[in-house]
C-alpha cells in the first residue's frame, strides 16, 4: 500500500517545509488552547447542543442536572467507533512491515525519503498519541469529561481546557486520545503513493475527522479536547519529519 521506491536526493526544501509546517501547527495549537481556555463557553455550547436534559427521578436531586448524551449508546456509532479504533493499529503494523521489507530488500541502503516518513509516522504515534496524550495529559490533566461534570449529569466541577485544577483522577478528558489517533491517520496520506492519494486519502480524511466528532457528540470529550488532541498528532508528526530531515542532511553533508 505504501510507496518506498523513491531514492534519496540531496535537497534542502523538505527540511524547510517540514520545519515551517511544524512551527505553523505548533503555533496554531497554542493559539487554539488560548482561545478555548479564555472562552470556555465554546465547549459548553457544543456540549449542551448534544445533551438531552430530563427531569430527575428523585426529589432529593433537586438542583442537580439530569439527562444524558443521547448518542452515547447508539449501536451504530459504537460499531463505527470500534472499527476506527482498530485502524491505527493496522496502519502501524503495515508501516513496520514495510520498513522490515525495505531493510531486507535494500540492506544498508534501505533509508529513503519515504521510509523516513514511515519512521516519522511511527515516532509521532509513539510520542504523540502514546506518551504525550495518553500517558501524560490524560493521566494528569484532571479535566473531567462532559458526562462526568455536574453540568451534564455528573458530579465533578467543570474546568476549561488547559486547566489542571479538575478532580478527574485518571483517563481524563484533556485531550482526546481517539482524536489524536484520528489526526495521526490523516498524516498517513503523505505516505501514500500519488496514484492512491485520492482513492485512499479521501476515506482516511473522512475517518480522521469522524473520530474526534464521535467523541464530542457522545459526551466523551469537549470540543477543545477533540480539536487539540487531533491537532497534536499533526504537530508531532511535523516535528519528527523536521528532525529526521535535519539529521539526514547533516549526514549527507559529512559524506
Amino acid at each position: 500500500m505504501f510507496d518506498n521506491s523513491i531514492a534519496y536526493t540531496k535537497r534542502t526544501v523538505p527540511v524547510s517545509r517540514s520545519f515551517v509546517a511544524f512551527l505553523a501547527l505548533f503555533t496554531l495549537w497554542w493559539v487554539l488552547l488560548f482561545v478555548f481556555y479564555h472562552f470556555p463557553a465554546i465547549d459548553l455550547l457544543v456540549a449542551r447542543s448534544v445533551f438531552t436534559a430530563a427531569p430527575c427521578a428523585s426529589i432529593t436531586l433537586a438542583g442537580k442536572v439530569c439527562g444524558a448524551f443521547a448518542l452515547a449508546k447508539n449501536p451504530l456509532l459504537e460499531i463505527v467507533r470500534a472499527v476506527t479504533l482498530a485502524l491505527p493499529y493496522i496502519a502501524a503494523v503495515t508501516l513496520v512491515a514495510s520498513l522490515i521489507s525495505s531493510w531486507r530488500k535494500h540492506g544498508a541502503r534501505w533509508r529513503t525519503p519515504i521510509t523516513d516518513r514511515y519512521v516519522a509516522a511511527l515516532i509521532s504515534l509513539t510520542i504523540g498519541c502514546g506518551l504525550i496524550v495518553n500517558t501524560l495529559l490524560k493521566s494528569y490533566s484532571g479535566r473531567p469529561r462532559p458526562r462526568s461534570t455536574d453540568l451534564f449529569g455528573g458530579s465533578l466541577d467543570f474546568v476549561q481546557a488547559g486547566s489542571f485544577a479538575g478532580k478527574c483522577l485518571g483517563n481524563c478528558s484533556f485531550v482526546s486520545g481517539e482524536a489524536s489517533s484520528g489526526g495521526w491517520l490523516l498524516c498517513l496520506i503523505l505516505l501514500l503513493p500519488p496514484h492512491l492519494r485520492l482513492r485512499l486519502g479521501l476515506p482516511l480524511a473522512i475517518i480522521s475527522i469522524m473520530m474526534p466528532v464521535l467523541r464530542v457528540i457522545t459526551g466523551a470529550h469537549y470540543l477543545s479536547d477533540a480539536v487539540l488532541g487531533w491537532l497534536m498528532s499533526l504537530v508531532v508528526f511535523a516535528a519528527a519529519l523536521a528532525v529526521i530531515d535535519v539529521l539526514r542532511l547533516a549526514r549527507s553533508a559529512q559524506s
